[in-house]
């Protein structure tokens, strides 16, 4: 399972993403996680299988999902909460919800 995870400028998900592999691998999951900046989403979302929107670009969702949706591949918030408390649990929880099985 790949998961894509998308902010601003792709910095600030960097944390999150490696509390997130800390998880999946505590798991035993196979999950591979990256951090990129919403400009390069068009580039990158065809080897995800699940989008998540760093907070700060919730309003990139709409369109987002709208290029990603004809190749069954979902896009999601992150919870503010969660995005701003690095609770990489609930995060990698909500990915694998949106997991196509």
């Amino acid at each position: 399972m790949q998961i894509l995870l998308c902010c601003a400028a792709g910095m600030s998900t960097s944390m999150l993403v490696s509390k997130m592999q800390d998880v999946a691998r505590e798991r035993g999951l196979e999950v591979i996680l990256r951090a990129i900046p919403v400009a390069d989403f068009e580039r990158s979302f065809e080897e995800a299988d699940v989008i998540l929107l760093g907070p700060q670009v919730q309003y990139e969702a709409a369109r987002l999902s709208a290029i990603a949706a004809p190749q069954g591949k979902a896009v999601a918030v992150i919870d503010m909460m969660d995005y701003g408390m690095m609770r990489a649990e609930q995060v990698l929880d909500k990915a694998l919800a949106l997991y196509p099985v």
